[in-house]
């Protein structure tokens, strides 16, 4: 019944921890958890599997486990969660699941836990890599529907240059103090249903509030991606972050720190979570308050980058999260933000905003191509993000002066507004190269709040009446129907058009297509390509098409 990969185990693995292991000094605080049908279930089979560790008579004592961590934190807050760390205080998680899986082949086993086909999947073993956080192996199993993680309990020292901890058995207590916060530091003991809390993990559940186990400047020092944990927790589970560790999160020996141990993927990893859960704005507003901006979002591997100005970044971040909240039908937020990447896309905007307040022109010199522009390298190098990412980015920066100039026209009934080709054409131009010509149209607003909003600005103005500029622009583009001009179907394509004016393709064929999509958005009922063949043969010399 249960599969397994061959790399997860061998069949005598061992199971006997250091000898150095200490009991716990007090006993915990503990309340209780009602389970569900399914985790009573899987709950019985691993306390089964125990026992049947137990009665082979290896172990100098019973096998203890608990489940750690993120799921208890969130059954106590009520959130459901798939995910289950389970923790064994004498073996390892490899040795723990290769006698799962041979008691899990046993019919009375079937038989007694009501096992289906489905309910055992593969057997993993993740190994130990420390830039994806993983300092210790684990095994995963899919139990009942549940991914199950298997690994012993442990305590971990740190040497001052690196984040990657050595790793010892260690006890309950000890693998809670070197949790990241309090409320990640809780444990459900199946042996005897109740949660154990080692540190002040239920008390700051109360409080809500986010606080490390131990001292947190020495937290944060041993491994500074915590900082950025706790932010995203915070955030998440909006919780206040404690002031003495709020106090230290900026310390510039912290971000020395952050910047000296932890790989740029992992810093992108924790800011993608934060900007794709529930409360982006509260992330990056922890960022902003705490100092973390200019070690987040910068090219690291530049010593001589500018720093831009952050003081107005908060009119972004919270009109962002204003439009969001405020979404209606036709509202900015509706027409510009179409998807769940388009969600994270824009917050990452929001995010690299502040860097157009850096002059990236004056870097070019006039020959080869254009280096990217500061906010593209902030998001390439600061937090990794993908090609696509950053061909966005660099492609809102472009655009932006033209968007702005368009937005503009339209509030101020520029005559040539009426002008479908005009705009139609404008959008495909900006939708070619990165797509998402919406999140550009988006990026170009925010920019511009930056300076419309600030308090101090000569030209400040409300939030309404700012937006209402704005939203005339999208409403306008709306009446010209010419919202999806980037995927309007050409009524001739090349090889068409090449035979209609007797002569081979060649370099002046995608100019001349132009002419043709302006043409046909000119003449939205059109069915038949004439017309714009005619316009193409009017300016066959400015083309420089060849003649037949």
């Amino acid at each position: 019944m249960v599969k397994r990969k061959s790399e997860a185990l061998d069949d005598n693995p061992s199971v006997e921890p250091p000898s150095r292991i200490r009991k716990m000094a007090a006993q915990p605080a503990t309340t209780t958890i009602d389970l569900t049908p399914k985790e009573s279930q899987l709950k019985d089979l691993l306390l089964d599997t125990a026992k049947f560790i137990d009665r082979s008579g290896k172990l100098k004592e019973p096998v203890v486990l608990r489940w750690a961590g993120g799921w208890v934190r969130d059954k106590l807050l009520g959130i459901g969660s798939h995910d289950i760390d389970t923790t064994i205080n004498v073996m390892t998680g490899e040795a723990f699941a290769s006698k799962l899986c041979d008691l899990c082949e046993q019919p009375d086993t079937i038989k007694k836990h009501a096992i289906a086909e489905a309910d055992i999947g593969n057997l993993h073993k993740i190994a130990r890599n420390p830039e994806k956080s993983k300092h210790l192996e684990t095994t995963t199993i899919k139990l009942f529907g549940y991914d199950v993680d298997f690994v012993n309990l442990r305590k971990e020292t740190y040497a001052e240059d690196s984040r990657n901890p050595q790793m010892e058995f260690g006890t309950a207590e000890e693998d809670a103090l070197r949790r990241d916060a309090t409320v990640n530091a809780l444990f459900y003991n199946l042996n005897t249903g109740k949660v154990e809390d080692f540190t002040t993990g239920l008390a700051d559940m109360k409080a809500r509030l986010i606080r490390t186990p131990l001292e947190p400047f020495q937290t944060f020092m041993d491994d500074p991606l915590r900082v950025l944990r706790l932010v995203r927790f915070a955030s998440r589970l909006e919780f206040t972050i404690d002031p003495a560790a709020e106090e230290v999160m900026g310390d510039s020996r912290v971000l020395d720190a952050l910047r000296l141990k932890i790989s740029r993927e992992r810093v992108g990893v924790e800011i993608e979570k934060m900007l794709k859960g529930n409360h982006p704005r509260r992330s990056l507003e922890y960022i902003d308050k705490l100092g973390l901006y200019h070690t987040i979002f910068t090219d690291p591997t530049c010593s001589d980058i500018p720093v831009p100005d952050i003081p107005n970044w908060k009119l972004v971040y919270n009109l962002l999260d204003s439009l969001r909240q405020n979404k209606t039908p036709g509202s900015v937020y509706d027409v510009l933000v179409r998807s769940d990447e388009a969600a994270y896309y824009a917050w990452v905007l929001a995010a690299i905003c502040p860097w157009e307040t850096i002059n990236s022109e004056a870097r070019r010199n006039g020959k080869g191509k254009a280096p990217p522009p500061f906010g593209t390298l902030a998001a390439r190098e600061g937090i990794k993000a993908t090609n696509k990412l950053c061909e966005l980015i660099t492609a809102a920066h472009n655009n932006k002066a033209e968007i702005m100039a368009l937005v503009t026209a339209v509030s101020e009934n520029a005559q040539f507004i009426t002008e479908r080709d005009r705009f139609g054409m404008a959008i495909r131009r900006w939708d070619s190269r990165a797509g998402h010509w919406r999140l550009q149209v988006l990026y170009a607003l925010l920019v511009e709040a930056m300076e419309a909003l600030a308090p101090a600005s000569e030209e400040s103005i409300g939030q309404d009446e700012f937006l209402r500029n704005w939203q005339r622009f999208l409403d306008h583009l709306q009446e010209l129907d010419v919202m999806e001009a980037p995927s309007l179907k050409r009524l001739i394509d090349g090889t068409q058009l090449a035979k209609a004016l007797g002569v081979k393709p060649g370099k002046w064929m995608a100019q001349a297509l132009e002419v043709c999509v302006a043409w046909q958005l000119r003449h939205p009922e059109a069915t038949d390509p004439a017309g714009a063949i005619e316009e193409v043969q009017s300016r066959r010399a400015e083309l420089g098409i060849p003649e037949k």
